[in-house]
């Protein structure tokens, strides 16, 4: 499944999305896919990424906001995993993912993480235009419910495919 040449980028996984007020749709089968998915890229040594939204200074999603904070239970290892911040749903706009990538000469991407409809959505069709394939891994992105779809008919459309199992 992975190769040197592919990165797992794990968008979003943060206190304020996963743990916040609307549950994500199947939230503990998605967070052990999650887990499962880091677990197997670091035996690998398949380097992992993990993308933290932030907002303006003066919001409740600041960069310094306990909101923002990746979820403990991705365990992320600061000596092996990149951490980095991004402001808009594409990894790639104003951060330094795409240079980290293809300095480690990374081509493929596997994404997992949330919200299925915006930043995944976004950083997934970002991303071949950079010159990267991307696996979407289908039991390893999640949403909420929104005023005019369920999260699990998000989550079920076709955005996908891969598997973390």
């Amino acid at each position: 499944m992975m190769t040197s040449e592919s990165a797992l980028l794990i968008i979003d996984m943060q206190q304020g999305l996963f743990h916040g007020p609307a549950a994500p749709f199947a939230a503990d089968s998605i967070l052990s896919n999650i887990t499962l998915l880091i677990t197997k890229a670091r035996r690998s040594q398949v380097p992992v990424f993990f993308a933290r939204h932030i907002g303006p200074d003066n919001s409740l999603f600041n960069e310094q906001s306990p909101l923002t904070r990746l979820i403990p239970e991705l365990q992320v290892s600061p000596q092996s995993d990149v951490v980095f911040t991004k402001r808009y749903p594409s990894c790639f706009r104003d951060t330094g993912l795409q240079l980290q990538l293809r300095q480690r000469g990374i081509k493929q991407l596997l994404i997992a993480g949330m919200k299925t409809e915006f930043c995944v959505d976004t950083t997934c069709r970002a991303a071949p235009e950079l010159g990267f394939n991307v696996v979407l891994i289908s039991d390893a992105h999640t949403t909420v419910d929104n005023p005019h779809l369920s999260a699990e008919s998000i989550t079920a459309a076709d955005w996908s495919f891969g598997s973390a199992r």
